[in-house]
């Protein structure tokens, strides 16, 4: 396993599925688990110890409203630790933005945007760093970035097509 995905509840699972594809699409193998900062700290603990002695190299964790997950695992590891705020409750997201991304100083944890998107931006962090010392996954992610830059091209094409109609 390289990276270990812990979110805070099971009513996360639609970010967890947009990490997965992600991390599914560069052959990154990784492992999904519920953990609570609140409800199960000792299952927290566990998960983070077990991921360290299987090799993980970074841990992405989701959660919600207080949002403490993050915080409490890079409190546990040296690990990179990227956190994603999910959305919803009744501030929207905003408490778990908040509560994510102000960290004291010497406890990083590398916040993405909330929700979906912050799913997919995690993985794509995590290939980043992951990429740094494998070769072969640099080189999917500059194919990706180049795949990326061919479909703007192609959609300013099609939108200068459209237009002269």
């Amino acid at each position: 396993m390289k990276v270990l995905i812990i979110l805070g509840s099971d009513s996360d699972a639609d970010v967890g599925r947009e990490v997965i594809k992600v991390l599914g699409g560069f052959s990154v193998e990784y492992e999904i688990r519920v953990a609570s900062a609140h409800r199960s700290p000792e299952r927290v603990e566990k998960l983070i110890a077990e991921a360290e002695g299987k090799g993980a190299k970074v841990v992405i964790a989701g959660a919600g409203l207080s949002a403490h997950l993050a915080g409490v695992v890079a409190a546990k590891t040296l690990l990179p630790v990227i956190g994603i705020p999910m959305g919803g409750g009744p501030l929207n997201g905003m408490d778990s933005l908040l509560s994510t991304v102000n960290m004291p100083g010497g406890v990083p944890v590398a916040t993405v945007s909330v929700g979906k998107a912050g799913g997919k931006n995690a993985a794509y962090l995590a290939v980043r760093i992951l990429a740094l010392s494998d070769a072969a996954l640099a080189k999917m992610l500059v194919e990706h970035k180049e795949s990326m830059a061919k479909a703007v091209e192609k959609a300013d094409d099609a939108l200068h097509d459209k237009l002269k109609d």
